[in-house]
């Protein structure tokens, strides 16, 4: 079997068990499911613009309350659909992170991320602020009612309810979400965000917009995480200030380091880290959770420095065939004799 049919035989399968899981399990491992794939999409916006353009941000918590608010009010105070909210707040987000590539085209390294840290840090307290309560819903935030399905029926004994509908929904729009972005990274776009992020002057020698670059990558980023954050608020039912401090930004960027930068799936075994591993670490020990969590990671970034998709890299590259043949050749090669010269041999 060819490499290509292997791999589209094993999204298959995936796409299966997908399908099949919600009918499975209980109603809350729906939820989490739901925020797994919410959370994805986040840490995929946040891979493009860190993983491959190299732009460090710390504030894209803000992006996703921003993208979750905007839901919220159009679905609470407009009646707006809930589908229609995700592109609203997509382009909502990618204005702002345009505008917000302007000043860090300036910026670099750990300097930028303490910039985009004060948009997280401001964004919620902004959400507070008196003027625009009305819309905001202020401290209380705004609770929303689930969508309900448009069939009820029965499978494997669960009923098909509003999560495992919402799941489904989710479902498709991040299969969307990881189509773009597979595709924006494999053309000529990923080749200059790449190229960017290795080395800033050869690129720009080689004529790339640096500033275009930069700032469509901060935006589109931006639209990812805000979308995101929309889908976030329709499967939790419920937004407000609090949901969004900083923890939120870096827990994204855990994700995103866990998952592995620069690798579109990458984005999954980070979202499952985020959503789980706390869970498990509380189980672990009600007294200290956070330590648990802390050693987890650590233990994590010691057995895989380069994330999930560094190892999975590592290993599919050793299975490969003709792995084995090329490593002794290789040790071999080292030992082979090199014939004298005939300056050598005199």
């Amino acid at each position: 079997m060819s490499k290509s049919r292997f791999v589209w035989l094993g999204l298959a399968l995936l796409l299966v068990a997908a399908v099949v899981l919600p009918f499975l399990v209980k109603n809350y491992r729906v939820f989490q499911f739901n925020l797994v794939m919410v959370y994805a999409i986040a840490i995929l916006g946040l891979n493009l613009l860190t993983g491959y353009n190299g732009q460090i941000s710390l504030g894209h918590g803000a992006f996703y309350a921003i993208g979750a608010y905007a839901a919220a009010i159009l679905m609470d105070r407009a009646g707006v659909p809930y589908w229609l909210t995700l592109p609203v707040s997509g382009v909502l987000c990618f204005a702002l992170g345009f505008l917000m590539g302007f000043p860090a085209l300036r910026l670099a390294g750990h300097y930028l991320a303490v910039a985009t840290l004060a948009l997280a840090l401001a964004v919620p307290q902004l959400l507070k602020y008196k003027l625009i309560e009305g819309y905001t819903g202020g401290v209380q935030g705004i609770v929303l009612v689930k969508p309900e399905p448009p069939v009820t029926f029965r499978w494997l004994g669960q009923p098909f309810n509003a999560d495992r509908w919402l799941y489904f929904f989710t479902l498709a729009v991040t299969i969307v979400m990881f189509v773009l972005a597979w595709n924006l990274v494999r053309g000529r776009v990923g080749r200059a965000l790449i190229a960017i992020r290795d080395h800033p002057i050869a690129a720009a020698a080689m004529g790339i917009n640096l500033p275009v670059f930069k700032s469509l990558t901060f935006g589109v980023s931006a639209a990812f995480t805000g979308v995101a954050g929309a889908l976030g608020a329709i499967v939790i039912a419920f937004v407000s200030p609090d949901s969004f401090q900083i923890t939120l930004s870096i827990f994204l960027l855990v994700g995103l380091v866990v998952g592995g930068l620069a690798s579109i799936p990458g984005a999954i075994f980070g979202a499952i880290f985020i959503q789980f591993v706390p869970n498990i670490a509380d189980e672990l020990s009600k007294s200290a959770p956070a330590a648990i969590y802390g050693v987890l990671l650590i233990l994590l970034m010691v057995l895989m420095p380069t994330g999930v998709m560094g190892l999975v890299r590592k290993l599919w590259a050793r299975w490969q065939p003709g792995a084995a043949r090329l490593s002794v050749d290789a040790a071999a090669g080292a030992r082979i004799p090199v014939p004298p010269t005939k300056e050598s041999a005199t």
